[in-house]
């Protein structure tokens, strides 16, 4: 069963998991070191990110190394860019609102 990925970035440990493997793949244990809490914790959530497919993995020698899965994560980029075209009219609707407001104020 494939988790929700919304689920998956509703945690900040898992988003802050993203934007470290965004610059670069790294071991469990690389990634544990940035954060104040178990590598079993950091572990879990991995797996979290990989079941839902945000992450995959590549075995180099003994070591596993997670990156992000750029496919998926642009399918949720594209499925959030409607939202973002929305609430970016709303925003420039209030800002010019607030000009003519303002301009009015100043006569």
């Amino acid at each position: 069963m494939k988790r929700d990925v919304f689920y998956a970035i509703a945690d900040p440990t898992r988003r802050a998991i993203l934007q470290l493997l965004a610059a670069q793949a790294m071991t469990p244990n690389a990634i544990a070191t940035h954060f104040n809490t178990t590598r079993q914790a950091i572990s879990k959530h991995i797996q979290v990110l990989a079941e839902c497919g945000l992450l995959r993995q590549q075995q180099n020698g003994r070591e596993i190394y997670y990156y992000i899965n750029a496919e998926e994560m642009k399918e949720l980029d594209n499925w959030l860019a409607q939202f973002r075209a929305v609430l970016n009219k709303r925003l420039n609707q209030l800002e010019n609102l607030l000009k003519k407001l303002k301009h009015k104020n100043h006569d």
